[in-house]
């Protein structure tokens, strides 16, 4: 890789870790109890299609570390599953991705994604908040499926809606910037089924949404 390749992908590394740290400012969305829901995973994920899941891990890293000594209350604990979290649904994604570059693939990746972390935090936070929340873990154990499960299936859902929505144009966008090079495969792609795809999520976590909040029943 010559230097200036080198420089364009940290720049873009960079402006990727920038945006996603700012989705954690101003975008968090308290869901259920303590629990809320930050859209940092989307360029997280966007950034592993663009460069490889070792950058997605690289990108969750820097800004999960930002953040615990930023803004977060939750400290070195909150700071590893935030990262867990992170690397479990974008570098199983953006694997997957690399392996099948084709919209199916990025489909197949990004639930493959919500699967993985959705495991991993359950397992998780059975093991990790009582600890630092001071919860018993009798309480916790109680809460996995009705409260912990459903959330992080809405957000795996959500991140995987703004993910088919905003790669193509953020990439376009970055390519004709010159900050990443062209792609070597296809651009074909069904833009109104990856449309209609993101609607029916988002409108199936729209339906989580207020179940989870008894909204409705």
């Amino acid at each position: 890789m010559n230097q200036d390749v080198k420089t364009k992908k940290l720049t873009t590394v960079a402006m990727i870790c920038a945006i996603s740290y700012l989705m954690v400012v101003i975008g968090r969305i308290p869901i259920v109890m303590f629990l809320s829901y930050e859209p940092k995973d989307v360029m997280i994920t966007i950034g592993g299609f663009i460069f490889g899941p070792w950058t997605a891990m690289i990108i969750s890293v820097i800004v999960c570390l930002i953040e615990m000594i930023s803004i977060s209350s939750t400290g070195i604990i909150g700071c590893i599953m935030n990262i867990l979290s992170s690397c479990c649904f974008a570098c199983l994604a953006a694997w997957h991705y690399k392996k099948n570059h084709t919209l199916k693939g990025a489909a197949t990746g990004l639930l493959f994604g919500i699967i993985a972390s959705t495991i991993a935090m359950l397992l998780w936070n059975y093991l990790l908040t009582p600890i630092y929340l001071g919860y018993p873990r009798d309480a916790v154990t109680a809460m996995l499926i009705p409260i912990f499960l459903p959330f992080n299936l809405f957000k795996g859902g959500l991140n995987m809606a703004f993910t088919l929505l905003l790669y193509k144009p953020i990439v376009t966008a970055l390519r004709k910037a010159g900050l990443v090079p062209p792609s070597t495969h296809s651009s074909r792609q069904n833009t109104i089924g990856i449309a209609l795809t993101a609607f029916m999520i988002l409108l199936t976590c729209v339906l989580l949404y207020l179940a989870m909040t008894g909204k409705i029943l």
